[in-house]
């Protein structure tokens, strides 16, 4: 799909200013400007910030009530339940409160349920098939719960206390004992962007400095929370939410704790997601860690990962870690399958693109990998996808959308075709009975043609800065590490170079172009870079010369040794 090119061309006395004030190259002092890092004091707060920046997050609604509620569980030796979500976010989070709750003495276990048998949510059989017989007196939810009401319902009635901790969207506030969710409309503490794990981590301080005021760790030494930023960095990155403000502290610190190697499972997974030299960052995590991570709750159940991460002895570790790698090796057979259903499809009924919406549906999908080929089919085919599988009469689906289009809007204009849903602006999941998909397709395309207006969906490419290979170095490669971690909300920089040649290339792997670029000046030529260029047609006659490409500009480290490299991302 061809995309318009866009070069950002920021204010050039800002840019210099910029320069000055920072003191760094012309063309990080762009990148900064696009990203409007425009003073000192803001380049500053972005480049330096630690765990001692963090904002206070008791103001967050409700934060004190829940505090209080689980001091006195732990102090009556009453039960403790946490319930969690089977993805990286949830499983994260569990073992977060999981494991400082143990560690203050709380009587604490933890249920996360089987996504395919059971689905998201705390329900109602959860109540009544295991907190009440468990003799559960509080039920701490994770990532989840903003939308179940009737198993609220149903605990409160029963004498069980539940605190929801969640970050999804929330509409109507369940009546539960403390609803801890930053995106509640009556929440004013400026936390929105966190991920489960993050709201997670926000009430293990606000549960410290609660256990401190109340003389609670003269009985034990208080306990230092940088050791748990290796699990929200996991989960924050995992959940693609922006990394700005405290999720850039979350992610940063805790890619510290992630390449410190001191969790005996990180060390593990990382190990078998074939990183050395301890040097993970946040694409590992994106594209190596959480999809392993997130296969044992696709795959077979969430609490194989939570085993992982909370594995104590190096050679368990490591047997868990391979039994994540050949699920994840499943997961892709089990996509690729579902790819290959809906090109046939797309070949069959091409005017199905005629729309601004994609919702496919067929019996035995896998419902655990349809958010993962939808992303995929929202990003090949530019528009909001909803891929459902079916059996039983009931659908179970999962949807990816495109920026400026959000999801869970569109979702909410068609809630009466829909037996359950929820989600964030890019993100959904739904349950719907199989006699009203085509209604909902009508509906949900009606929906977003309204959302987004006359015009056709088009994808573009932003362009950072205009890079010729004579300006690549050493020191701007330095330069440009020092704005990781990269990911939604800062994306990694992309430049563009003119008239490139290939000197020489070889295919790696399946489909992978390997290659070595020179850029024709007037009269001479540049000197020669590395790149790689992923994913490539294999096909058709690949080209020895580009007009123009857009690329980042990264260091390849192998061995113990670092070269120059672009990662190809359009040509």
């Amino acid at each position: 799909m061809n995309k318009n090119w866009k070069i950002l061309q920021p204010d050039a006395a800002l840019v210099d200013n910029i320069c000055n004030t920072v003191e760094c190259s012309p063309v990080l002092a762009t990148v900064l400007a696009n990203r409007n890092i425009c003073s000192r004091t803001a380049a500053s707060r972005f480049f330096n910030n630690s765990l001692g920046d963090l904002r206070p997050p008791f103001a967050i609604k409700d934060m004190d009530v829940a505090v209080r509620r689980i001091y006195q569980a732990v102090t009556g030796n009453e039960k403790i339940l946490i319930f969690g979500d089977y993805d990286v976010d949830g499983i994260t989070a569990t073992t977060l409160l999981l494991e400082f709750l143990e560690y203050a003495g709380a009587d604490v276990s933890f249920y996360i349920p089987h996504r395919v048998r059971e689905g998201y949510n705390l329900r109602p059989r959860h109540i009544s098939s295991y907190a009440l017989p468990n003799k559960t007196n509080l039920i701490i939810t994770v990532d989840c719960g903003s939308g179940s009401h009737d198993a609220i319902e149903m605990a409160q009635d029963a004498g069980i206390d539940v605190i929801i901790t969640d970050h999804h969207n929330i509409s109507r506030i369940p009546k539960a004992t403390a609803v801890v969710n930053p995106k509640r409309h009556d929440c004013t503490a400026g936390f929105e962007c966190l991920a489960g794990v993050g709201v997670a981590f926000c009430l293990v301080i606000a549960l410290r400095k609660h256990l401190r005021d109340m003389n609670f760790w003269r009985a034990r030494p208080e306990p230092n929370l940088k050791p748990f930023c290796d699990l929200v960095a996991l989960g924050t990155v995992a959940d693609v939410v922006p990394l700005v403000n405290e999720n850039r502290i979350f992610s940063k610190t805790g890619l510290e704790v992630i390449n410190s190697g001191k969790r005996l499972g990180v060390r593990a997974l990382l190990k078998a997601c074939g990183i050395g030299n301890n040097f993970a960052n946040a694409e590992d995590i994106s594209f190596r860690m959480a999809p392993r991570l997130n296969a044992a709750g696709r795959m077979d159940h969430a609490k194989r990962a939570v085993s992982l991460l909370r594995s104590d002895d190096l050679e368990t570790a490591r047997e868990i870690a391979q039994s994540l790698n050949h699920l994840n090796k499943s997961r892709q057979e089990a996509e690729k399958e579902i790819l290959e259903d809906i090109s046939v499809y797309l070949d069959a009924y091409p005017q199905v693109l005629r729309q601004k919406t994609l919702v496919l549906s067929r019996p035995g999908w896998h419902e655990g990998i349809l958010g993962i080929v939808a992303s995929k089919m929202a990003e090949k085919t530019f528009r909001p996808v909803i891929l459902i599988g079916t059996r039983n009469g009931v659908g179970k689906g999962s949807g990816r959308s495109i920026p400026g289009i959000d999801l869970h809007k569109g979702l909410v204009a068609c809630s009466q075709d829909l037996d359950f849903f929820g989600g964030h602006p890019m993100a959904a999941g739904l349950t719907i009975k199989t006699d009203q998909i085509e209604v909902f397709k009508k509906n949900f395309e009606t929906a977003i043609s309204e959302m987004a207006g006359s015009g056709n969906f088009s994808p573009s490419v932003s362009i950072d800065y205009e890079l010729d290979f004579d300006e690549i170095s050493d020191e701007l490669i330095d330069e440009l590490e020092t704005l990781q971690p990269f990911g939604e909300g800062n994306q990694e920089p992309l430049f563009m170079a003119r008239n490139i040649r290939v000197v020489s290339s070889k295919i790696v792997g399946e489909n992978h172009r390997r290659m070595l670029l020179k850029q024709a000046f007037s009269g001479r030529t540049s000197q020669g870079i590395q790149a790689i260029h992923f994913n490539v047609d294999t096909h058709v006659p690949l080209k020895k010369h580009f007009d123009r490409m857009a690329f980042h500009l990264r260091w390849n480290r192998w061995n113990g040794k670092r070269t120059a490299q672009l990662l190809v991302e359009e040509a």
